[in-house]
């Protein structure tokens, strides 16, 4: 995108070149900005256009531009965001910016926004937008058009509408606007209404909930309903996939043994940086200390067969590997619903057979690994090899195996305690089988060798 071809162009031109461009190049552009240099550029645009950037989730600096701009340019820019964007935009601002802005907005959008603010983050209460098109049941198709098309402009989006009972405004059904184009003008808005029963979410739902529910019925809006059946706002498609990639990076960060990072990458400062990996990798390097300490108990053993620590990281790094496998599984069949808390012991009796198969296939590798070296005079493994080729293969079934059960069930564990699945990351379940590993190859090496080389 060639936005700008010179630097010297005055903010007002760059401003006015920008209208020409889409709104996510725009925002792409103004995030390669300082929040400064995106706070004259947004100055300089005609309200609308300002409008849509602000109201896109990926510019990275909203909540600097609406706190730095003339507060009465900062208002007009809120009251025309929808929503559930203004809410979060707001939510972020700090005391006393935030109050001041709040108090100038209109009565209406500040109730709008206030009752948004009250759900917790995550939940389809703050994801929805309180902007949908609704009418009355006893309303015409050619009755409903026409109210959409004296309030689409104050719309987030006319995905559907929503049908209200005449007197207590609860919810009753839905009409999808492809359906609603197609009905005669003077027919009853019921008969082009879905003939089930609306799908509705409480304002409670988590939002990984919300995206199971609208990808199943292939929705692109899902109503949020009280207990009472009033309709509270609505959760779009557009709105869940913004909040599920913030989520699935949240994860991804926790999987690699970090605390989550709410910025791009260039972004963190050095600092910040160091604080948000140094704490875990501390914690870590801690847990690694246990596999030290188990090494330590079997001293003498090494002492007696040197030739055993050749083989430490060969069988550690296959039961790390099975783990962090077994462990990505699971986490992403939680977060998808294909697997429950009460299915841990289905997944046991699944991981099971698959470690000792996986721990074999290893296990008979190594074993032909010894073999090869030994016979091919690249390295004498002593009088007692075969022993030691066994021992190596037996180790390498149990490690993995065990590999395979602590990363399928420590995500059901972590989730039964309240925490996030994704924090049995891939370097937690390979301290625990470092540690564990050290134990079940020496075991099995007093069982092979204990009487020859032990």
């Amino acid at each position: 995108m060639n936005i700008v071809a010179t630097q010297d162009l005055d903010k007002a031109t760059i401003a006015a070149r920008l209208g020409h461009e889409h709104v996510a190049d725009i925002v792409e552009f103004l995030n390669g900005k300082t929040a400064e240099e995106a706070t004259e550029l947004v100055g300089h645009m005609p309200l609308q256009w300002a409008v849509e950037v602000l109201d896109q989730p990926q510019f990275q600096d909203a909540c600097e531009v609406i706190e730095a701009l003339p507060q009465d340019k900062a208002v007009a820019l809120l009251e025309g965001m929808s929503a559930d964007r203004a809410s979060d935009v707001l939510r972020w601002i700090e005391e006393p910016s935030k109050s001041r802005l709040r108090e100038a907005l209109t009565p209406e959008t500040r109730r709008g926004i206030d009752h948004l603010l009250t759900y917790p983050d995550g939940s389809a209460g703050a994801l929805m937008t309180t902007e949908f098109v609704s009418v009355p049941s006893n309303w015409t198709v050619g009755q409903t058009l026409a109210h959409i098309r004296e309030v689409e402009h104050s719309r987030e989006t006319v995905y559907a509408i929503y049908v209200l009972t005449p007197d207590t405004k609860r919810l009753v059904n839905t009409v999808s606007l492809r359906r609603l184009i197609f009905g005669a003008p003077d027919a009853p808005i019921g008969s082009v209404a879905n003939p089930y029963a609306p799908i509705t979410v409480p304002p409670t739902m988590s939002q990984e909930e919300v995206a199971r529910i609208i990808s199943k019925y292939d929705f692109l809006a899902v109503p949020v309903v009280d207990s009472t059946g009033h309709v509270l706002g609505i959760v779009t498609v557009d709105d869940v996939i913004d909040a599920m990639i913030e989520e699935q990076t949240e994860d991804v960060q926790r999987m690699g043994g970090m605390e989550a990072i709410d910025k791009p990458y260039l972004d963190i400062s050095f600092f910040e940086m160091i604080k948000k990996r140094g704490g875990w990798l501390c914690v870590l390097f801690l847990s690694e200390m246990l596999t030290t300490s188990a090494m330590q108990v079997y001293a003498d053993e090494l002492e007696k067969a040197i030739v055993l620590a050749l083989f430490i990281p060969l069988v550690m790094s296959s039961g790390g590997n099975s783990g962090s496998q077994a462990t990505s599984l699971i986490i992403r069949a939680l977060a998808l619903h294909e697997v429950r808390l009460r299915d841990w012991w289905r997944v046991a009796f699944r991981e099971l057979p698959t470690g000792l198969v996986l721990g074999s296939i290893l296990g008979v590798i190594g074993i032909v690994r010894i073999v090869v070296w030994q016979q091919a005079g690249i390295f004498d493994y002593g009088e007692h090899w075969r022993l030691l080729a066994i021992t190596i293969g037996a180790a390498l079934v149990g490690i993995v195996t065990f590999g395979s059960m602590a990363g399928s069930l420590l995500p059901f564990a972590l989730k039964r305690l309240g925490f996030d699945p994704a924090s049995a990351s891939a370097p937690f379940i390979a301290t625990l089988v470092d540690v564990t590993g050290i134990v079940i190859y020496f075991s099995v090496a007093w069982l092979f060798l204990h009487g020859t080389i032990l």
